[in-house]
């Protein structure tokens, strides 16, 4: 079995898109920009997200509501440096919904959430002095 992607269901397709790739730096596989489907790949590794137009879906199964309710997903991505990323995400006009601060001995984290609501967790992964 082999992971082939996250893919968020949205209700504002446009603006979603216009988070993964602007704000957050994602590349976008097609540059379909207007929906219903688009997957974003970061700089390294080999996993991605992906976004699809929640009323896609929901002809497809018959039973998803309009809008989500809820968090129902958190998207994780790893950084090198989480304060200069964090930085770089203000000037592109992100808010932080937490932090960076740290987590864990071994990891600092930051929040922030997309035009969705979906919760994304920015990583710094830290060296164990020892």
């Amino acid at each position: 079995m082999e992971l082939a992607q996250v893919r968020l269901l949205v209700s504002d397709f446009p603006a979603c898109y216009r988070f993964y790739a602007d704000v957050l730096g994602l590349k976008p596989q097609s540059g379909a920009a207007d929906g219903p489907y688009e997957k974003f790949s970061p700089a390294v590794g080999s996993a991605g997200i992906a976004l699809q137009d929640r009323t896609v879906m929901a002809e497809v199964i018959g039973e998803l509501a309009a809008s989500a309710t809820g968090h129902r997903s958190l998207v994780v991505l790893r950084v090198d440096d989480l304060d200069t990323y964090c930085a770089q995400l203000a000037e592109r006009g992100a808010e932080l919904v937490q932090g960076p601060a740290p987590m864990t001995e071994r990891m600092r984290v930051a929040h922030l959430k997309d035009p969705e609501g979906n919760l994304v967790e920015l990583q710094e992964w830290l060296l164990m002095q020892g």
